[in-house]
């Protein structure tokens, strides 16, 4: 049979398992984890206090278990603002909290009231999750998929109107009781569901964090680590897609395949250090001066690449050399250690019935000319 010592115990088991699942993230470096394992940490000890009501001091079992119960809450609120990127911590929240503080040491050695107790804590817990519900509907990234911010904010709105239920319950005298630890069906209603919020917020925040994980791995598949710029994979995938709506629609598309001019002389010059801050100096360059909708990656070394839809070769040929001649013009004091570097493009339009493959081909074909050329210029294929 169910009691509130049982109910409480099996939470602290709960939050325990919690821990563990959220240690196995700890060396994932990911905003927040290290609040939502110290909320789980900081539940146990409340839990624990709770227990020992009627073996040890009330300052322990009343007013600590309580304070600690809803600083392990504004923890979990904590690192959720922490995982959206949120710097500044939620004063009114602490300010709530020190309201607690006042008024369970008010009502258990002032004027001894249970049912005030009780509405204080419930009101102050619903808020909080009210809080949190907010913060996950207005703070998921468009990008990613809803599922975890919106089971995290569901969980919290139905705990929001558990609590403030009871809040009201006990609030108005709807019903009566001495203390936590005291069998009934109503008290051990309000407690059972209790047991749900560790675990129910513990499995939303592990999927928040999992969602960023896979986030970083897209990342890693789909950008290039140095410059931002997106990988050979993701250009291609890319390519192909633009490719195929170009066939469709029957608009030209256009290729460029860039190489920064005697790269390997500013490492061996300079160091690869210099030869880094070029790479991302440039990429920043010229995806700051691409059109809308113009597509840029790294297709390897100082190799990169641009897709122009409904751009003509002439076309792709007039925007990559304007590109040059603004980075000509260039101050020194705006590049990389003063380094003056130039860059070659060749260029081609898609032809139909071919494959991105060829297109890419004939475009490298019109580099390489390029560079036979002299470099630091601008070529067609012919």
């Amino acid at each position: 049979m169910l009691n509130p010592l049982t109910i409480l115990l099996v939470t602290v088991l709960s939050s325990a398992m919690a821990m563990a699942v959220l240690g196995s993230l700890w060396r994932a470096t990911i905003p927040g984890v290290g609040y939502w394992i110290s909320s789980n940490a900081v539940a146990i000890v409340a839990l624990l206090a709770f227990a020992l009501q009627g073996h040890a001091s009330r300052w322990l079992t009343f007013v600590a278990a309580n304070v600690l119960l809803a600083v392990s809450l504004l923890l979990v609120v904590e690192g959720c603002l922490r995982f959206l990127g949120h710097r500044a911590r939620p004063w009114p929240a602490y300010a709530g909290l020190v309201a607690v503080l006042i008024g369970i040491a008010y009502w258990t050695f002032v004027v001894p009231d249970f049912n005030a107790r009780v509405a204080l804590v419930s009101a102050f817990h619903a808020s909080l999750y009210a809080a949190l519900a907010a913060i996950m509907l207005r703070g998921r990234p468009s990008n990613r998929p809803r599922y975890s911010y919106y089971f995290l904010a569901v969980a919290a709105l139905l705990f929001c109107a558990g609590h403030a239920s009871r809040g009201v319950m006990y609030g108005f005298g709807m019903l009566k009781q001495s203390g936590l630890m005291q069998v009934s069906p109503s008290n051990i209603v309000f407690l059972a569901l209790g047991i749900l919020a560790p675990p129910c917020l513990s499995i939303g925040v592990v999927m928040l964090a999992h969602d960023r994980l896979a986030e970083r791995l897209e990342r890693l598949a789909n950008l290039d680590d140095l410059t931002g710029a997106l990988s050979r994979r993701a250009f291609l995938a890319i390519g192909g897609a633009l490719l195929n709506a170009s066939l469709r629609s029957r608009s030209p598309l256009a290729m460029a395949i860039i190489d920064i001019d005697s790269f390997k002389a500013v490492n061996d010059t300079h160091g690869h250090a210099a030869g880094d801050q070029v790479l991302v100096h440039f990429t920043a360059f010229v995806a700051g001066n691409l059109r809308v909708g113009d597509v840029f990656g790294r297709l390897g070394g100082e190799e990169f690449g641009v897709l122009c839809p409904a751009t003509t070769t002439a076309e792709a040929v007039t925007l990559l050399e304007r590109l040059r001649e603004r980075l000509a013009a260039t101050a020194a004091a705006d590049l990389p250690r003063g380094l003056r570097y130039t860059f070659s493009v060749g260029v081609d339009q898609h032809r139909r019935d071919e494959s991105l493959a060829q297109l890419m081909a004939r475009a490298d074909g019109a580099l390489y000319a390029a560079k036979e050329s002299g470099r630091n210029r601008v070529m067609a294929a012919a």
